[in-house]
């Protein structure tokens, strides 16, 4: 661990970042269990949330570790508030259709591929090994993600005008990845962060090599949508969080 470098609530934070974005998203995705357009794409969303939740544990665990509060993985999940959240503002917008599934996690997926590539060099030695792990997964979230903006994007004149609706909705919110914050810039001095400008590049490069290839355009840049890092979310998490958590609230002691 990095705590004798780095302030140990910078590094507990940054994981809760890493962690909540998976948490999250996971959530997301298990929604639609028995909702996709067809068998194999339920098994397919199915297995991806299963990776994220898998990602969350672990990073939600390594937090309370460093935090040493006492709090475990069930804790940090089930006892926070939403502001207390500090997921990205993309990975809690609804599945309002299968077009807005679908670029959300090509947004993120990219992202999350081009995080874990670099994290797997940090110098915190848990961080690199969840990120060697989830290199691999976030490589097929995208590939599923990239195979499927085509074939919609490419598709029948409804597909495309839903995907293009979709890409116009949630391209706001893809600014907020690539924001610096000061925990963040702190942890990459330190060698243990990856800098989130430095991967807006190598996102770009694989969103428009998907979109070019779907026959998607890029919405007019209007602003970014942003404030998730710090506990500032939508209205969506709220209700998202109050489905999650129910079961343990109600029951806190309860045990299988």
């Amino acid at each position: 661990m990095s705590t004798d470098v780095v302030a140990a609530s910078d590094l507990q934070v940054y994981a809760l970042y890493l962690g909540d974005d998976c948490l999250i998203l996971s959530h997301r995705l298990a929604e639609l269990a028995a909702h996709a357009p067809e068998f194999e794409e339920d098994v397919a969303l199915s297995n991806l949330a299963l990776d994220l939740l898998g990602q969350a544990r672990a990073l939600l665990t390594y937090a309370g570790v460093v935090e040493a509060a006492g709090r475990d993985e069930d804790a940090l999940a089930y006892g926070r508030d939403d502001r207390e959240f500090h997921n990205l503002l993309l990975v809690e917008q609804p599945n309002f259709d299968f077009a807005h599934t679908i670029v959300r996690q090509l947004f993120f997926a990219s992202y999350q591929l081009a995080l874990y590539r670099r994290l797997e060099h940090s110098q915190d030695l848990t961080l690199a090994a969840v990120a060697a792990k989830g290199a691999k997964e976030a490589s097929y979230h995208r590939d599923h993600a990239r195979l499927w903006t085509v074939r919609l994007g490419d598709g029948t004149k409804e597909s495309h005008s839903r995907m293009e609706a979709a890409v116009g909705f949630l391209w706001p919110f893809t600014g907020e990845l690539f924001q610096p914050d000061p925990i963040t810039q702190r942890l990459v001095a330190a060698g243990i962060a990856a800098d989130p400008a430095a991967l807006e590049p190598v996102w770009r490069a694989q969103i428009d090599q998907t979109f070019a290839e779907a026959g998607l355009g890029h919405p007019v840049e209007l602003g970014i949508r942003q404030g998730g890092r710090s506990g500032l979310h939508s209205e969506h998490l709220g209700h998202l969080l109050s489905e999650m958590q129910h079961l343990h609230r109600s029951h806190p002691n309860a045990s299988w």
